[in-house]
């Protein structure tokens, strides 16, 4: 079998559709069809059901993946092992989220630009579940997590920080200068991110143990940090984007502490033996990350 065919089968398998596999992988779709069906040719059976626009894998399919994830680490493995002396090279594709590309990773960024130019760095915005998902299936190499858990099934994950949050509003606030309880902030107006960042959602299971509660969604951490600036409500972020905002004046902090804890964690699938270039990109992201927290 070759590799070539099973990477372009691994691809197609970890998004289920053709026309996006041949975009990532930046061939035609027919080099993609006509890929699969080779490799089915080659072993003799289906490997895909195709059901009208969508597609699922057959039970071969199921029974070939972990083979062919196999083959290619391997592959790289070797590749790596034979170029462990030369520069860094390859693609990382990494999950992050948008509190880290904007305020944690751009000295990381710059790094890799300056000095490892031949590693590809390729950030894929996505929050908790679909990047934990992504790396499972192997579309992420490495994927960036701020959650409270540190044990993700199927995954290896390092603690990189622990992220301190804090709850901002507009100078002049009510609850500015006092301490905060739990209760007086479900009778505020409330301002949000979208579900499914972790911080928001330990934050609306805390405000709803006592009462029912709406966000107002803003869908961006700056867009969340101007809304609350223009005194629209108040807001739970992590410390780092509004550090700035705090230091000039333009948001205050409010005196309630958060009764959970967020850690900046970096993950890639369990069993995975990380290239060269990926374990690098995990050393420098651990001491970059660990000196801005």
């Amino acid at each position: 079998m070759e590799l070539r065919l099973l990477a372009t089968f691994e691809k197609v398998a970890a998004v289920l559709s053709f026309t996006r596999a041949a975009a990532e992988l930046n061939y035609a779709q027919s080099s993609v069809t006509g890929q699969v069906r080779a490799l089915e040719d080659a072993l003799g059976t289906q490997l895909f059901d195709r059901l009208g626009s969508r597609i699922r894998l057959t039970e071969a399919g199921e029974r070939l993946l972990p083979y062919a994830r196999r083959m290619r680490e391997l592959a790289e493995e070797a590749r790596a092992a034979v170029a462990e002396a030369e520069e860094p090279s390859g693609t990382l594709a990494v999950g992050t989220m948008e509190s880290l590309t904007s305020y944690r990773l751009p000295p990381l960024l710059e790094l890799f630009h300056h000095r490892y130019p031949k590693v590809r760095l390729s950030l894929r915005p996505t929050l908790g579940d679909e990047t934990r998902r992504a790396l499972r299936q192997g579309t992420y190499d490495l994927g960036f997590l701020m959650e409270a858990e540190t044990e993700h099934a199927g995954l290896e994950a390092e603690v990189l920080a622990v992220e301190p949050l804090a709850l901002v509003a507009a100078p002049g606030h009510p609850l500015a200068g006092r301490r905060a309880t739990t209760a007086d902030l479900v009778r505020e107006p409330l301002l949000a991110t979208e579900p499914g960042c972790a911080y928001r959602d330990l934050f609306e299971r805390e405000l709803t143990a006592l009462a029912p509660v709406e966000f107002r969604e803003f869908g961006t951490i700056e867009a969340t940090k101007r809304a609350a600036a223009a005194g629209l409500g108040i807001a739970l972020l992590p410390e780092v984007t509004v550090a700035a905002e705090l230091a000039g004046g333009t948001l205050v902090r409010l005196a309630w502490e958060p009764p959970f804890t967020l850690r900046t964690q970096l993950a890639w699938r369990a069993g995975k033996r990380l290239p060269a270039h990926a374990r690098l990109f995990l050393e420098q992201a651990r001491r970059l990350v660990a000196e801005e927290a």
